[in-house]
């Protein structure tokens, strides 16, 4: 989807992404959202009223908190009369939130709020039996965080990942090698000081949160060789895969009238969104599929992307799908793995699933106007073989 009128990425930040059960988890998804939602509103000086539409993407919905866009809306004080939605397409869900908010645009609206946001903390366990009450016998407890596949009949995502990731050639070593590389990556620019304009601190009941909780200083490849592969995979272990993350990232889009109503300097312009699908287990190469396709309706090549951002649902996420992109050129797989989360990844900084694809569009933007390059793609594979990207131009 291309939109018919020009979309801009004005800004975004996000909050420290938590680990699990660390100090983000006595906040609600619904407060989470909202401190980090207020910030956004205070370094943009957006008009509320300018908002037609406010999108939120959460993949685990806490087990069934009702409507939280609408929610988020009435707790950070927005329009009563500001239409919400929240959508629910997994790990894809906050890029989704991105590309509803470009059609709005697109179609008319002068602006519109994607959040992205998740309490994997917060995410209860459901115990499915006790609705009718069950006579006698034992009651089975599900817990949402195993992160199964339904479509495989309930294989473990790790393990087909890594599966996928064997059959094209890749495995544990490329995988843990890509791990490594990071939280090099990460911690590089953290001392380069380049999250300081990404990240808002968050107040928590037992104090301020400023800094990204889940990267490893101390990884070390002799650390990541040792562990040993989970739920009975091939390749995927808890060192090369991310963890179970709480944050939120918020963007504002707009359209030509009402960046010039606002004055503001954007941070790039979105030039196409795509939305594609595929096999059950198709997610560990697909969004270099994905991107592929994005690049190619452009009338661009691979070389002419500067910026990549993979979502690393798996450090094997990203290794298989700029192997995909490279196809079959390998100085040119080279090179779009140098370009790809050089800053680093989710394996580093943690996968909120419902805020990470959010957070790619955010680190995309960012990351173009610091290179001075012109075009930058962020893709994110979730929901057992689906797939959402974005090709973004720099602000001229």
């Amino acid at each position: 989807m291309q939109p018919t009128q020009p979309v801009w990425i004005v800004d975004g930040t996000r909050t420290p992404f938590g680990k699990f059960g660390g100090s983000l988890r006595e906040l609600s998804v619904i407060d989470m959202a909202k401190q980090t939602l207020e910030s956004l509103l205070a370094r943009t000086r957006w008009r509320t009223d300018g908002i037609d539409e406010l999108i939120v993407g959460m993949a685990m919905i806490e087990g069934g908190l009702m409507v939280p866009a609408r929610q988020l809306a009435y707790a950070a004080g927005l329009p009563e009369t500001l239409p919400t939605l929240t959508i629910d397409r997994a790990c894809c869900s906050g890029m989704a939130a991105v590309g509803l908010g470009v059609r709005a645009i697109g179609a008319g609206a002068r602006s519109a709020l994607a959040i992205g946001a998740e309490s994997m903390s917060q995410t209860p366990r459901l115990l499915h039996e006790t609705r009718w009450g069950s006579k006698r016998g034992d009651l089975t407890v599900e817990d949402l965080l195993m992160l199964r596949n339904p479509l495989e009949g309930g294989v473990s995502i790790a393990r087909s990942v890594g599966v996928e990731a064997q059959a094209r050639g890749i495995g544990r070593e490329e995988q843990d090698n890509w791990a490594l590389q990071s939280h090099e990556r990460y911690f590089k620019a953290l001392a380069e000081g380049y999250f300081q304009d990404e990240v808002s601190a968050v107040a928590t009941p037992n104090g301020i949160v400023e800094v990204d909780e889940q990267p490893r200083a101390d990884t070390s490849i002799e650390k990541l060789s040792r562990l040993t592969p989970v739920y009975g995979g091939p390749t995927v272990t808890a060192g090369n895969a991310p963890g179970l993350n709480d944050g939120a990232v918020a963007l504002m889009l707009a359209g030509e009238q009402a960046l010039s109503d606002h004055a503001a300097t954007p941070l790039a312009k979105v030039h196409s969104y795509l939305q594609t699908a595929s096999t059950p287990t198709s997610s560990v190469y697909l969004p270099g599929v994905a991107i592929g396709r994005l690049i190619e309706e452009a009338g661009l090549s691979a070389a002419d992307v500067s910026v990549i951002e993979i979502n690393e649902a798996f450090a094997a996420t990203a290794v298989v799908s700029t192997k995909a992109l490279a196809g079959g050129d390998f100085a040119l797989e080279r090179e779009l793995a140098s370009r790809t989360n050089v800053n680093g990844g989710a394996v580093a900084l943690g996968h909120p699933t419902g805020a990470s694809g959010a957070r790619l569009v955010l680190t995309a933007a960012r990351q173009l106007r610091r290179s001075g390059g012109r075009w930058a793609v962020a893709a994110i594979c979730g929901g057992f073989g689906q797939t959402d990207a974005v090709l973004i131009e720099a602000a001229q």
